[in-house]
């Protein structure tokens, strides 16, 4: 009886140290959303400032040019970024669940339950989801400056 309470209690404590590396994985991956965004945001506010003062539009092109293909591929990256912390974050939730199996209330299995497994996006839109929509916005219009400076 004694190896089944220790047992519960080890599982217990794991299930608490991986709870809280899943949310530092949320905690990182909010950081990088930050970056990521200062990024482009200062990006956009160069791109603004050279189109200000620019007296022609020989420089405007180029700048459109290396612009747009920057933020491109800040914005592929930060897709990316968003993707691996997806993921990263899934296995996290299958090893909580399991872990889950060993203790007296799934919490975690049960609201993935009650959230329809992110399936109904009417219960739940995936976070992950959401926050894809802002790179895949700054890439449309980095590609957007891309075609002004080409045309």
């Amino acid at each position: 009886m004694m190896d089944k309470a220790k047992r519960n209690k080890d599982y217990l404590e794991l299930y608490k140290l991986h709870a809280e590396f899943a949310d530092r994985v949320s905690q990182r991956r909010e950081g990088a959303n930050r970056l990521y965004t200062g990024l482009l945001t200062g990006l956009a506010a160069a791109i603004g400032a050279a189109f200000q003062l620019a007296p022609s539009n020989e420089p405007i092109n180029a700048t459109f040019l290396l612009g747009g293909t920057l933020g491109a591929m800040l914005s592929a990256s930060w897709y990316i970024v968003i993707r691996s912390y997806r993921q990263l974050n899934s296995g996290k939730f299958e090893a909580l669940h399991e872990l889950e199996k060993h203790l007296s209330y799934p919490f975690f299995t049960r609201e993935w339950e009650l959230l329809k497994e992110g399936r109904d996006y009417r219960s739940y839109w995936r976070l992950t989801i959401v926050e894809a929509f802002l790179p895949i916005i700054f890439c449309l219009a980095s590609i957007f400056l891309i075609i002004c400076a080409l045309v």
